[in-house]
């Protein structure tokens, strides 16, 4: 989560480009958690 948190702060993707990291049951193969997305932008998934 430390460099999607880095890359979300240093605007090297958006809060919508960081939506395709997050893992669902469409997207098995994500890399951070809802919460953690919420915990990064600020914003509900």
């Amino acid at each position: 989560m430390a460099f999607w948190k880095l890359a979300f702060n240093m605007k090297w993707v958006s809060a919508e480009q960081l939506r395709l990291a997050v893992k669902t049951e469409s997207n098995p193969f994500g890399e951070i958690t809802e919460a953690q997305y919420k915990e990064i932008t600020e914003l509900d998934f």
